[in-house]
């Protein structure tokens, strides 16, 4: 079976399968994922709480966030894969408003991204990040706009430039932590 059997597929079987009373949550999901505005806005929130230093927080995950979602959108018609919804007719998206083609997910990309920053800075709440990245993530297939292989896409892109940020953060302090060598001559003994 080829991927892209497979990957329609998964989609068509969790549209078949969605249940009425979860609609407006899976659609609630996707609405929060929007830009990854809720990942900042937890940014913030659990710098406050647990007072740590507002702007760096902030700014760490915000930039993550948006270099997830900037990508995607660069990528996207590269890919120029077409949304589910234009090529498959039972596919009935739950919610319009997208915007490009369908690989990589957006929502995807910038869930996993915050996650992975929110879990580097808060490690306590490294599940419960995780649990909403992936809820968001899976909210784009449940409401018919992305196929998994879109999700699972954005999903590791957005990891990948949080895990990149944070690994280029932490060179840059072991490397400004080293003490500058002196440019003068040794002395003579």
């Amino acid at each position: 079976m080829a991927l892209g059997t497979l990957d329609t597929d998964v989609f068509t079987w969790v549209v078949e399968h969605r249940v009425g009373w979860l609609d407006p949550v899976f659609v609630a999901l996707s609405v929060v994922g929007y830009a990854g505005v809720v990942w900042i806005a937890l940014a913030v929130v659990l710098a406050l709480v647990a007072r740590r230093p507002l702007l760096t927080v902030t700014a760490l995950t915000a930039g993550c966030v948006w270099a997830a979602d900037l990508l995607t959108m660069g990528l996207k018609p590269v890919i120029d894969r077409p949304r589910p919804f234009g090529t498959i007719s039972d596919a009935d998206p739950l919610l319009g408003g997208t915007l490009g083609s369908s690989l990589p997910s957006g929502h995807a990309a910038t869930s996993f991204a915050g996650a992975v920053v929110l879990a580097y800075l808060f490690r306590r709440g490294l599940l419960l990040f995780f649990v909403l990245a992936v809820a968001i993530a899976f909210s784009r297939v449940y409401i018919g706009v992305h196929y998994p292989a879109d999700v699972l896409a954005g999903a590791a892109l957005g990891a990948a430039v949080s895990f990149a940020a944070l690994a280029l953060l932490r060179f840059r302090r072991r490397t400004s932590a080293v003490p500058p060598r002196s440019e003068a001559a040794p002395p003579s003994g």
